[in-house]
């Protein structure tokens, strides 16, 4: 991934304001359209990533033993819970200095980065908008997500070349495969497009 630690975490800021601020000028019922996550609306995806502007670690270690160390039971969990938070506080906390120098434990900024871009793809591909990531921050992620063949969401790329329309970036040999940067990575995130495409699992 390209970009030194302070550039990275900087990405991920950025791509919380401006999800912040597409959602502060979006039309009536944008909050309860579907996102690219499987049962979450745009509002469960924004409760999920600003979990860590309203949850300290103490609370958050509570969060985890009531879900009984299932990372993915507490997400669903806090999302079906804080999802129905009035829309300003919910993007209050998308602008949070808690939330843009937060890092997942063993993640880094790295981590940081990734999170932050891909949740925010879950909302602006399924809502037909341009990313809001930066480009040096979408790219940095498209570069993780193809470092190897099979990239890290079970997605199976062997075969598979990726091809951005919008960009000077392209990865990997085979059947090919040509959209959006910002659709590029929410197909190597295992994410189902809009159209449905998607791709492979491993």
């Amino acid at each position: 991934m390209t970009g030194n630690a302070r550039d990275l975490q900087s990405w991920a800021a950025r791509t919380y304001d401006g999800l912040a601020d597409l959602l502060a000028s979006g039309p009536a019922g944008t909050w309860d359209a579907p996102s690219l996550c499987t049962g979450w609306r745009v509002r469960h995806v924004v409760a999920h990533v600003t979990m860590p502007a309203r949850l300290s670690a103490e609370q958050f270690g509570a969060e985890m033993a009531a879900a009984g160390g299932d990372f993915t039971r507490l997400s669903d969990t806090v999302a079906a819970r804080d999802a129905s938070r009035p829309a300003a506080e919910l993007r209050a906390a998308l602008r949070s200095p808690a939330l843009h120098g937060w890092q997942p434990p063993g993640g880094g900024p790295v981590g940081a980065l990734s999170h932050a871009v891909i949740h925010s793809l879950d909302v602006t591909v399924a809502l037909g908008e341009p990313p809001v990531a930066p480009a040096e921050g979408l790219r940095a992620v498209l570069d993780q997500l193809t470092a190897t063949a099979n990239a890290l969401f079970g997605v199976d790329l062997t075969g598979v070349r990726l091809e951005a329309v919008d960009a000077a970036w392209s990865w990997g040999d085979g059947e090919v495969v040509r959209a959006d940067s910002g659709e590029l990575a929410a197909l190597a995130s295992g994410r189902t497009l809009p159209d449905g495409r998607v791709l492979p699992r491993a």
